[in-house]
């Protein structure tokens, strides 16, 4: 009987295929001046495993062969308030806030208001909880005016949502990581009002425990 090693070899051949993906979707560093692919720790863990035949009659586990030892893959969780002016994606790793632009700042500007102050200090204080020593802060605008003048603009709104922040950290081991994409990596559609008010948002990622 064959059909038992063919399983096990489909098994086999799927876990790699998976651990690959894995593999090539992880994180790397960037020089600075050099524009990554996506902002850097908002990466996807694997892409969908390739569709396998178990009754191809080239799965076959040799002789003596054994499977991989089994891995586990980070598992996103996000949630989203009602309104959208919050998200929060979670995983083994890390937690990533998204707080959408009109709830903290006024049209055009990089000058937080009270209430953005107060979500501000929650999240600083969860980053105290995890004890995380690296603290990523990104801003995002969406693809209305110059490209030039969103880089300026993101930047400036995550400079500020940074300096907040310092004040509710109080770990002095804490590095922060500011940057401003502008327009770029957007995650709605930019062609209506509420895809580009999803788009102009600034992002908070730290890691869970104390894998800072």
């Amino acid at each position: 009987m064959t059909t038992p090693h063919r399983t096990a070899a489909a098994i086999a051949v799927s876990a790699l295929v998976i651990a690959g993906a894995h593999l090539l979707g992880a994180s790397s560093a960037h020089a600075d001046g050099v524009k990554p692919s996506a902002p850097p720790g908002t990466e996807p863990s694997a892409s969908a495993p390739v569709p396998i035949d178990s009754n191809s009659p080239g799965l076959k586990i040799p002789q003596g062969g054994t499977l991989a030892p089994p891995k586990v893959l980070d598992i996103a969780e996000v949630v989203e308030d009602l309104g959208g002016e919050q998200r929060r994606q979670e995983t083994n790793q890390s937690v990533m806030m998204a707080l959408q632009a009109e709830v903290l700042f006024t049209e055009n500007s990089a000058v937080l208001s009270a209430q953005a102050a107060a979500r501000i200090q929650a999240i600083g204080q969860e980053i105290n909880q995890q004890k995380a020593t690296r603290v990523r802060v990104f801003g995002f605008t969406d693809d209305q005016g110059s490209y030039e003048h969103g880089k300026e603009l993101s930047k400036q709104r995550a400079d500020s949502v940074q300096a907040e922040l310092a004040k509710t950290v109080t770990s002095p081991n804490v590095t922060f990581d500011v940057r401003g994409y502008s327009e770029d990596y957007p995650i709605a559609d930019n062609g209506t009002e509420e895809g580009r008010k999803k788009n102009r948002r600034v992002e908070i990622t730290f890691p869970r425990g104390a894998a800072g």
